[in-house]
C-alpha cells in the first residue's frame, strides 16, 4: 500500500507512532461533538447556531470558522427549511363588512363607536406610550380610554371591557380601523 501512495515504509511507521498534537486532539473532540449535536438536532443547525449550543452546553469558547471549518470536513451542513407562511393577507374589506360605510354621525348616545390606538413618545426617553380610546360618535366624547406601555390586543380589550362596563345597556355599530390607510375621521 505504501509503494502504491508512494510513501516510504518508514514515514508511515513514524506517522502511524507519532504523539497526536494537542490541537489535533481539540479538533476530533469538537468533530464528535459536532456529529452528535448534527443528529440531535435532525441535521437543522448552522454553523453559527451549532456554534452557540456548543459553547453553551459545554462551556466552551469556539469561534464560529473554527466550528465551520471543522462542519466541511465533515461534510455536515444545515437543512434549509422552507419558510412558513405565519398568515394570509386580506384586506379589511374580507375580514369584516364594512357596516359603517364612512357615516361618522350618529343621532343617539351609544349608536356608534369608533376606536383607535395613537402612540406618545416620551420626550428625552426611548420609550413610548401608547393611548387606546372608544368614543361615541354621536357627541365625540370618550367612552372609555386606557394608556399602556405596550401595544397589543390586551390594551385594546382592556379598553372595549372598560366601555362596557362603564354603559352596560349600549349595543353599538363599534367600529376599528387596522388598514395602513387612516380611514378614520380627525377628532
Amino acid at each position: 500500500m505504501c509503494k502504491q501512495f508512494e510513501i516510504s515504509r518508514a514515514g508511515y511507521y513514524k506517522w502511524l507512532h507519532r504523539e497526536i498534537p494537542e490541537h489535533e486532539l481539540e479538533n476530533i473532540k469538537l468533530a464528535a461533538i459536532i456529529k452528535e449535536y448534527d443528529d440531535r438536532f435532525n441535521h437543522v443547525l448552522g454553523y453559527r447556531r451549532m456554534t452557540s449550543w456548543i459553547n453553551h452546553f459545554n462551556h466552551t469558547n469556539y469561534s464560529k470558522k473554527h466550528v465551520h471549518r471543522i462542519m466541511k470536513k465533515l461534510g455536515i451542513h444545515s437543512v434549509i427549511r422552507k419558510k412558513k407562511k405565519k398568515y394570509t393577507s386580506s384586506t379589511p374589506e374580507d375580514v369584516a363588512e364594512n357596516k359603517l360605510g364612512r357615516d361618522f354621525y350618529a343621532s343617539v348616545p351609544n349608536e356608534k363607536w369608533a376606536t383607535d390606538v395613537t402612540e406618545f413618545k416620551i420626550p428625552g426617553e426611548k420609550k413610548k406610550l401608547y393611548l387606546s380610546a372608544i368614543l361615541d360618535l354621536y357627541d365625540r366624547y370618550p367612552v372609555a380610554y386606557v394608556i399602556s406601555t405596550r401595544n397589543d390586543n390586551k390594551l385594546v380589550f382592556k379598553t372595549f371591557d372598560k366601555a362596557l362596563a362603564s354603559n352596560p345597556e349600549a349595543k353599538p355599530l363599534f367600529h376599528s380601523d387596522y388598514t395602513e390607510e387612516n380611514t378614520m375621521p380627525k377628532f
